[in-house]
């Protein structure tokens, strides 16, 4: 079982005390949390760590002081009911979140998952909740918001707020996925009852996206790999990623720029997907080997494939910086080589991906092959994903009733 303490810290503050911690010792490692406290030397009863008679309304410090002892003990011994082999950092994230004295404040408890994804190198998942947590904060207008306040009528009116600065339904769905998962982590820690649950009142279902998804076809694809770039040089790049990822099942730029020589052997390339986790292996086709070929000789001679990361000492966040950079830079050099290449479609990064999948689909190839190339976690997902893409072969079922 571990300890609990509260100490006096041996760091003097500008105004000659010393802070009062709260101390938890497991397995001989400690972790320190502050209280509103501090004290002198003589003030002081280390023994039993509280305040003497000297200090000003000693006895009602005295109370606060053994409620953060308390909440430690609290959690402690839910901890070792639930698994007794628990480390001292079970312990530290516990407490810091569950006994953050903002507690029922959803933008503190907010601030803290985006602290714990940022730690967790989960850039991504950190940016979106800081958007969404930003966005609210603008509705809002006020520095603090309950959970019971974040409410189906709060939600609705947020909605007509993003509607009046011009949102769309993906956009917004975007946002409100963000709250919904905050707040599914709050009834999870216990900050808030789930009988509070303000989803099951206002449905999120309703704001898929309509837009269609942008496909290229077959022989839009064949433009853009047989286009002669002489003098065009600053697009080479952007034709080459296009190309390696639409023959490499549609991969992610974000997957693309951390891809490492590393992950490449036995003629095929090994890797995670980003997105899904998903592992895959996907054979080299011969404009992949090529371009591969390109990037042994005009790479930047680092673990990278492609000359996006020049450094290998990036932190998670500057590599996120990274590719948030160059994918703006990738996709204004694909609306160029669209232009090339007289297509009419606006291309950007993940075209490649559904023109992939529309391609399959023209040339024959069952919605189930398509499903297991592209790493859907089940055939419905593939349904939905090739429903709004290229519908020539339905036009050309039409025409036949002209004859």
């Amino acid at each position: 079982m571990a300890s609990v303490k509260i100490v006096l810290r041996k760091k003097k503050l500008s105004d000659g005390t010393f802070p009062i911690f709260l101390r938890v010792t497991k397995e001989r490692e400690s972790k320190f949390y502050t209280t509103p406290f501090s004290s002198t030397v003589d003030e002081w009863k280390s023994s039993t760590g509280s305040f003497n008679k000297r200090k000003e309304n000693y006895i009602q410090k005295n109370r606060l002081l053994l409620k953060f002892k308390d909440r430690a003990l609290q959690i402690l011994t839910e901890l070792e009911i639930d698994n007794p082999d628990y480390t001292i950092l079970d312990f530290d994230n516990k407490y810091r979140i569950t006994f953050n004295p903002l507690k029922n404040d959803v933008f503190a408890f907010w601030d803290e998952i985006i602290e714990e994804q940022t730690r967790a190198a989960r850039i991504g998942n950190a940016k979106v909740n800081n958007d969404a947590m930003t966005s609210v904060k603008i509705f809002h207008r006020f520095k603090k918001l309950s959970f019971k306040g974040l409410n189906p009528t709060f939600l609705n009116k947020y909605e007509v707020f993003l509607r009046s600065r011009g949102g769309t339904d993906g956009g917004i769905g975007v946002k409100m996925r963000a709250i919904r998962a905050i707040y599914n982590m709050a009834i999870q820690r216990g900050l808030i009852k789930e009988s509070y649950y303000p989803f099951r009142a206002y449905k999120i279902s309703k704001l898929k996206g309509k837009s269609a998804k942008r496909a290229l076809s077959f022989e839009e694809i064949m433009e853009i790999v047989n286009l002669d770039l002489e003098g065009y040089s600053h697009l080479i790049n952007a034709k080459n990623f296009f190309v390696f990822s639409f023959y490499t099942r549609g991969m992610n730029f974000k997957d693309m720029v951390e891809l490492e020589w590393n992950d490449i052997h036995s003629n095929c390339i090994h890797y995670i997907r980003s997105k899904t986790k998903g592992n895959f292996r996907i054979k080299i086709l011969p404009p992949v080997q090529d371009i591969l070929d390109y990037y042994q000789i005009y790479g930047y001679e680092n673990k990278y494939v492609f000359p996006l990361l020049y450094r290998e000492d990036y932190t998670p966040t500057q590599v996120a910086n990274r590719k948030h950079k160059v994918l703006g830079i990738y996709n204004k050099q694909l609306k160029e080589l669209a232009e090339l290449c007289d297509i009419k479609k606006n291309i950007s990064s993940y075209v490649a991906r559904h023109s992939f999948a529309n391609c399959l689909k023209q040339k024959g190839v069952a919605t189930d092959i398509i499903s297991e190339s592209m790493g859907h976690q089940n055939l419905a997902i593939t349904q939905a994903y090739l429903k709004d893409l290229d519908t020539v072969v339905i036009d050309e079922a039409s025409e036949l009733l002209l004859s």
